[in-house]
């Protein structure tokens, strides 16, 4: 009967917009919550088919489907913690729970586009809520290995311990020494070096002149690491050229020179090898001022410097745009410990939605794929940082209103059908 459809209509129409006006309110609740995106209730008209030209309509009503905005950006926000941690565009974070960890296998993939993340009693970094971000360790030396993009190994439990302490071997070492061109005697310098684990060693450098050629000199490199074993020992002939006067001519290694222990004059370095591994000492080439010189009559190291660094302390922690999480310690010593990588799907929108502002992989979403921040569809990452909310208070205001005239409306219609339906009953009266 029509007059019955459109009471079911109005009813429709009622409950159409109470759902709409939930997303509203959620929205409103939500207005000052980091990362979250707002929700959106969109009406579809139902139709009952009728006979064209029957002279009579049944009313189909409205239904509503809801869905949330995924991939709207809200503003970042600045703040004064560095793990406080924003996507600048598309990707998200990849974020597992808390309580997961304790469980054996695999932790379940979760991903938010924000979070702010501080370290636990046992070092793990996440928010108060118990989400725990993912990353892939670096070796060693800062590298980072390969990993496979469309799976979650690989990813583990971002772990920092404020009581870390690292030291920096020392690897390259330059050696810029002026030698006397008069009054030659035998001269002896100590270059501190550090060792693989962190201790202060140091190369003994003896410079010991010809008594037959003023020009030339032997130079002995010993190591303390290794009980003062000779590592290098070269003769090295000056220039006395008016051009190139007091600059290296040549170095020819000893007899008790080390195998290996090469001098090469293309970049003018010596290939040590110290107790704790092979060293690269630059000495200048043939007609290089900034190495080993022999000019006046003083003997003066000119420019001795190292890279590498004793044991320290760690001092902060910090993320770039490329997810790369480096570590500072109180020696100056920064070394990267984990990258952060960027999940993208080919249907954001599609992602299921979850509490805490994350989402996980659906049927809708596609298969998501870990990229490198800033690379491929993906934005950098933003530390000191977090995403505002989507909302805008104004236009869910708006609805706000439209909503309830809308609900009014229904109820209205409810009313009259009533009405009519009273007047039908009151004919057999």
């Amino acid at each position: 009967m029509t007059i019955s459809s459109s009471l079911n209509a109005g009813v429709a129409g009622l409950n159409a917009n109470a759902t709409k006006l939930a997303t509203i309110s959620d929205n409103i609740a939500n207005s000052g919550t980091y990362g979250y995106k707002r929700a959106t209730a969109d009406f579809e008209s139902f139709v009952i088919a009728n006979n064209q030209g029957a002279g009579v309509y049944s009313a189909g009503g409205v239904r509503a489907s809801t869905s949330r905005q995924i991939e709207e950006r809200g503003a970042l926000v600045s703040t004064s913690n560095a793990m406080d941690i924003a996507v600048a565009g598309r990707g998200m974070l990849p974020v597992t729970t808390e309580v997961s960890l304790a469980a054996d296998g695999e932790q379940p993939l979760m991903m938010t586009t924000t979070g702010s993340f501080h370290t636990d009693a046992d070092g793990v970094l996440k928010t108060a809520s118990g989400l725990v971000l993912l990353g892939w360790p670096a070796d060693a030396d800062g590298t980072i290995a390969t990993f496979p993009r469309d799976t979650v190994t690989g990813l583990e439990p971002i772990v920092i311990n404020s009581n870390q302490t690292a030291g920096d071997p020392t690897t390259q070492m330059n050696l810029g020494v002026n030698l006397p061109a008069e009054n030659a005697t035998s001269q002896s310098l100590a270059v501190e070096y550090f060792g693989n684990l962190g201790t202060s060693e140091a190369l003994d450098v003896a410079f010991e002149p010809d008594a037959a050629n003023d020009n030339t000199w032997t130079v002995t490199i010993r190591d303390s690491a290794s009980a003062n074993a000779i590592v290098g020992e070269y003769t090295v002939v000056f220039d006395a050229s008016r051009t190139q006067g007091g600059t290296i001519d040549t170095v020819t290694p000893t007899a008790n020179n080390p195998v290996g222990a090469d001098y090469n004059a293309t970049t003018g370095t010596l290939a040590l090898t110290v107790a704790g591994g092979p060293l690269t000492v630059t000495v200048g080439k043939p007609g290089d001022t900034n190495g080993l010189t022999q000019l006046s009559d003083g003997f003066s190291p000119t420019q001795i410097t190292k890279d590498g660094s004793p044991v320290g302390n760690l001092t902060a922690v910090e993320i770039d745009d490329n997810g790369y999480i480096t570590a500072t310690y109180d020696t100056g010593f920064t070394r990267r410990i984990y990258q952060i990588p960027l999940i993208d799907v080919p249907n954001p929108n599609g992602l299921t939605a979850l509490n805490s502002q994350t989402y996980q992989v659906s049927p809708d979403s596609g298969s998501f794929f870990l990229w490198d921040a800033g690379e491929g569809p993906t934005g950098a990452i933003a530390g000191y940082a977090r995403e505002g909310s989507t909302t805008d208070v104004a236009a869910e205001l708006t609805d706000l209103i439209q909503t309830q005239r809308a609900y009014s409306s229904n109820a209205k219609v409810i009313q009259t059908v009533d009405e009519m339906l009273q007047e039908t009953t009151n004919i057999k009266r």
